[in-house]
């Protein structure tokens, strides 16, 4: 039981069968947001964000990734998104994002489209932008880190040994140790191994009780995430984007996932270095990792007012690219 209004199932060109949950926006329409969630969660988590949206006339469009929720597909059960060369899984959950994105335009044509992602979302959701840049009008990238190369180095070698050893299918033994259940021991006084999500208990208890949250990852979701990060720092693959392009970036002060914003912060810098002039965003001092749960001051819906302010904003300032984009996208496919 969601609150979205319309619950849809949508064939993608990679083969899937997605859940598609959509919220109509009240009044006229103003804008399209198409959300892309994090790992080990699924889209009805962002019925409250998605709802409050609504209100404000923007039509939202939220599925279920590949290998999560209740999108299925032959070659993704549960923990992974393809099967494939190690390390290019990744490509079929953008590809699942264009079927979406050609959908929610088809709903409400001639709007402008705003895509979001937090966490493994932002990883999709930028991923998407460099394969199709002129598919948004807007990008805005949570809590996602992007992580530096030693990082991504010495994760990828972890994954390829036990690739090697274990086989691609299976949960990641080393991984896990290395990031949720580290981020998890991090926090002083925890009462559960998933405070590290927010300061929110009903939030954090209903995702541990929550049979689609909290799963382990198998070898090669794992190797696509870190594929899909090395690709989203790539100098040579950011220039795709539009440098009038409006991003925004968010992140927690206290979400040990991004080093407490300290990741988010640089990775500002590194799109500002290769030219993007519309780069915004803010770090919530007090937030964990799930901005959209936190309780922290100024909340969640101080949050989601601070988006849709933005949002309004970025509208307006890209209103050349918004009046081009569907001619744009019948010429590019």
């Amino acid at each position: 039981m969601t609150l979205f209004d319309q619950q849809i199932e949508l064939g993608s060109t990679s083969g899937a069968s997605l859940n598609l949950l959509h919220m109509r926006p009240r009044g006229n329409p103003r804008a399209i947001v198409q959300i892309n969630h994090g790992v080990a969660e699924h889209a009805a988590r962002y019925q409250t964000f998605a709802h409050y949206l609504g209100q404000l006339g923007f039509a939202t469009f939220v599925h279920d990734h590949r290998g999560h929720g209740a999108t299925t597909a032959p070659d993704a059960p549960i923990g992974r998104f393809a099967k494939s060369a190690p390390g290019m899984g990744w490509a079929k959950p953008v590809e699942d994002v264009k079927c979406v994105n050609d959908y929610a335009c088809k709903q409400y044509p001639g709007l402008p489209l705003i895509v979001f992602g937090h966490s493994m979302g932002g990883l999709i959701a930028m991923n998407f932008a460099l394969t199709h840049p002129v598919r948004l009008s807007a990008l805005a990238i949570w809590n996602t880190n992007f992580t530096s190369r030693f990082v991504s180095r010495l994760a990828r070698s972890v994954l390829a040994s036990e690739r090697m050893m274990l086989g691609s299918d299976v949960p990641s033994r080393i991984l896990p140790a290395m990031t949720f259940q580290t981020w998890g021991k991090s926090l002083k006084n925890a009462q559960t191994p998933f405070d590290w999500l927010s300061h929110n208990d009903a939030s954090v208890r209903a995702y541990i009780n929550d049979p689609l949250c909290g799963w382990d990852a198998s070898v090669a979701l794992w190797q696509d995430i870190f594929a899909m990060a090395s690709r989203g720092r790539g100098r040579a693959e950011l220039g795709r984007l539009p440098s009038n392009l409006p991003v925004h970036l968010v992140g927690g002060g206290q979400d040990p996932s991004t080093e407490g914003g300290k990741a988010v912060i640089r990775y500002a810098k590194q799109l500002r270095s290769i030219g993007l002039r519309d780069v915004t965003g803010r770090i919530y001092e007090g937030f964990r990792h799930e901005t959209l749960h936190e309780t922290a001051s100024p909340g969640s819906r101080g949050a989601m007012e601070d988006f849709a302010a933005w949002a309004t904003s970025a509208i307006k300032r890209s209103g050349a690219t918004v009046a081009n984009i569907g001619q744009q996208i019948s010429a590019t496919g």
